[in-house]
């Protein structure tokens, strides 16, 4: 085997934020992997057990690692992150390695982030591998598996850096002394206890139940049976709910991969990407996990008939001035004017919900009202139109909206993690030609 030397660390600007990364290996297939919790670059590789199963991973696979925004060799972030933040990350990166697509390895908090990712840009992902993951961090009523947040967090805030959480998150019987302080190390440099804190409480939103089914790629999912972290249950969860999804169950404990059975972990990896190759099971690639946003002017035949074809005219292309570039600034795509409104569509469900109150608050000052409806959902291009049961949803929550108001589903706001927005539920309501019942969401913010 040829040998693998320690990466050098480069950086890659990912909006304003530098972005630390490596890549490394002699394998033909890319292999993104999209850390958890805790990550720092340099210090990963001075650890034995880390190393030796990087140095494994590089005998299979180019593998290409990075520290998240806000640890590690990467750059301190402000408040929390976002989901749609952290998927920019991922495409920042592997843009800078030229990688067209890649298998995406995601441990623990890292597995939402790549089931975003997968189900936003299908065509960057041949497969994916979630390890010791979830699809909601923190339990709650209607998800049993993971613990809840007020049990945690001040526990592991007031001991971090001091070796308990990798303490947890080691094998059966723990790591001997030297082996602890390497890992304590690891922690204080990965990130401070007020960072973690941050981190802690934007997972609090992490939920990416509603669109698991978005996810067609074959997933592999690997849970340790005895895994203190991450509880069995998470893994069957999402193993259940991905279409294309098998669940591998091992008898051992470890959180992190490199412990315990790593060799067996890397072999069935790389038999599972070998399988995947040669029998993948295709998907529409024009189909992809989007936004839609609907918009129209509040009593549009009313002001029709006060003001005239001509200065309704005059209206109407002053609206279009107005919404053209802040769709653009919100890296959204106006697919179509509806005549007193538009439908656009935009990568990330943040972005999407911004752009709705920018562009509420931008036409109520030229004194044209506007209400707007967004869903995120699957949508499928159709030359330069879409379709698909996302656009009708969004439509129809439109419908709902008062003047000067903005209302999302529950889908979209549970995908607005880390953003600080807040939202208030106006209740369930029936959208006209769905059976079902959709609870509908306000945000708030301070633009009004």
């Amino acid at each position: 085997m040829l040998a693998i030397d320690r990466p050098e660390t480069q950086y890659v600007l990912s909006g304003e934020l530098s972005i630390a990364y490596q890549v490394f290996g002699h394998g033909t297939c890319d292999l993104l992997y999209v850390p958890g919790i805790i990550s720092h670059l340099e210090l990963v590789w001075e650890d034995s057990d880390s190393s030796a199963f990087l140095r494994a991973l590089g005998q299979h696979f180019r593998v290409i690692i990075f520290d998240k925004r806000g640890q590690g060799m990467s750059d301190r972030i402000e408040g929390a992150t976002t989901l749609e933040e952290r998927i920019d990350d991922l495409r920042a990166v592997m843009e800078a390695v030229d990688s067209q697509s890649a298998t995406l390895f995601g441990l623990s908090e890292g597995g939402p982030v790549c089931l975003l990712f997968a189900a936003t840009y299908p065509k960057k992902v041949e497969r994916l591998i979630l390890f010791g993951s979830m699809a909601k961090f923190w339990g709650s009523d209607d998800y049993p598996h993971s613990p809840r947040l007020e049990k945690v967090l001040e526990p592991l805030i007031s001991n971090w850096g001091k070796g308990n959480f990798v303490a947890m998150a080691g094998p059966k019987g723990g790591f001997d002394p030297s082996h602890s302080q390497v890992l304590s190390k690891w922690e204080r440099m990965a990130c401070s206890p007020s960072g973690v804190r941050k981190f802690m409480l934007a997972n609090d939103l992490i939920d990416v139940r509603p669109i698991l089914r978005n996810v067609l790629q074959d997933t592999l999912v690997i849970q340790r049976r005895h895994d203190k972290l991450v509880r069995r249950g998470n893994g069957r969860y999402l193993a259940d709910h991905i279409p294309n999804a098998t669940y591998l169950e091992l008898p051992t404990t470890s959180h992190m991969p490199q412990f315990e059975d790593s060799v067996e972990v890397i072999e069935t990896m790389v038999r599972f990407v070998k399988a995947s190759r040669l029998g993948r099971s295709e998907y529409i690639e024009d189909k992809k996990l989007s936004t839609a946003l609907f918009t129209d002017i509040v009593g549009s035949t009313e002001k029709l008939i006060q003001m005239g074809d001509q200065a309704w005219r005059k209206a109407l292309d002053q609206h279009d001035a107005i919404a053209t570039p802040l769709v653009k600034q919100f890296r959204g795509r106006i697919v179509k004017n509806t005549g007193d409104g538009l439908l656009a569509v935009f990568d990330g469900p943040v972005r999407a919900l911004q752009c709705a109150l920018a562009l509420v608050q931008a036409l109520e000052a030229i004194g044209l009202p506007i209400r707007a409806g967004l869903h995120v959902g699957e949508v499928v291009n159709r030359g330069d139109d879409v379709t698909g049961i996302a656009v009708n949803i969004a439509a129809r929550v439109m419908e709902k909206a008062g003047s000067g108001k903005v209302l999302m589903t529950r889908t979209l706001k549970d995908l607005t993690g880390g953003s600080e927005m807040t939202f208030a539920s106006i209740g369930e309501h029936e959208l006209k030609g769905f059976s079902e019942h959709f609870e509908l969401f306000s945000p708030h913010t301070g633009l009004g």
